[in-house]
């Protein structure tokens, strides 16, 4: 494809963009243009396609293609009604995945919402990870802190261990640190935490935050008394969690967070490097 023409449809597709509510959209007669299409009614099979690709990936239409309605100018001073869309990013891919790729637009609309697309999903993967590995290192410095609270009260690393173990089991409706690892398939060596979803990494940290505060509170000392609180504790918890419904135990298992945050860096690195790449030959 011609460099100058990547320059030309670059700066179109990037100029035809509006913003709402932080939201990014194009207008589908804008897009009809863009792709050159001349008729409208050719163009809404196109995208009535997307819609059915839409759906058949799981996504809802309505979504990503809201149906609006403007008026443009006729002669004599009248005007007339026409119908058009406002699209996400994800709506324009899917147009362009089902136009004629040997139209050099089409061509370059698959190229140019294919990373936009993928740098929404990479960015929602992103904070999702982050939301996750923050309650993980959140309940690490509270279980960090328990075993320094239990440890000045006469507890040592192994009570600290049964007393976790308990709390676990009390969580998870009766179910141990151990047999949680086997019902979820997730190494022995490794710690369960790193494999389970946000919500009930958060829920052991609330759990432990409340034992660390009653601890203090009310002095406790000696591993039967701050096992009871801690058991209390996450059982307390737990019940929160089954009025809406959630029993920890029966959720499905997260994909280990070393390994998340490994491909999450790799994949952002694959992205600026085609980013990279369009950008300099829309330069060039």
């Amino acid at each position: 494809m011609d460099k100058q023409l990547i320059v030309r449809l670059n700066k179109s597709f990037e100029n035809s963009a509006y913003e709402e509510n932080g939201v990014e959209y194009w207008l589908a007669r804008d897009l009809q243009v863009l792709l050159e299409y001349t008729q409208w009614r050719n163009f809404e099979l196109v995208i009535e396609k997307a819609k059915v690709s839409c759906q058949t990936a799981g996504q809802n239409p309505a979504h990503h293609f809201a149906g609006v309605s403007k008026t443009i100018p006729m002669p004599k001073g009248a005007e007339k009604a026409i119908d058009d869309y406002m699209l996400t990013r994800y709506a324009c891919y899917l147009i362009a995945q089902n136009g004629d790729p040997r139209k050099e637009s089409i061509a370059f609309a698959q190229s140019y919402f294919a990373i936009q697309t993928r740098r929404q999903e990479l960015l929602e993967a992103r904070i999702a990870l982050a939301e996750r590995l923050n309650a993980r290192q959140k309940l690490v410095a509270t279980e960090s802190e328990l075993s320094k609270n239990i440890y000045e009260r006469g507890v040592d690393d192994q009570g600290f261990g049964r007393i976790r173990s308990k709390g676990d089991q009390a969580l998870f409706g009766g179910l141990t640190t151990l047999q949680m690892k086997k019902k979820l398939m997730t190494p022995e060596n490794r710690p369960l935490a790193d494999f389970l979803p946000t919500i009930t990494i958060k829920a052991k940290d609330l759990a432990t935050e409340i034992t660390n505060f009653n601890v203090k509170k009310n002095d406790l000392h000696g591993e039967p008394s701050i096992s009871g609180e801690h058991v209390k504790n996450n059982q307390d918890v737990r019940g929160v969690l089954a009025k809406s419904g959630i029993k920890p135990e029966e959720l499905p298992p997260e994909e280990d967070l070393k390994k998340l945050e490994r491909r999450a860096k790799a994949d952002e690195k694959r992205l600026g490097t085609a980013t990279q790449r369009l950008r300099a030959q829309s330069r060039d």
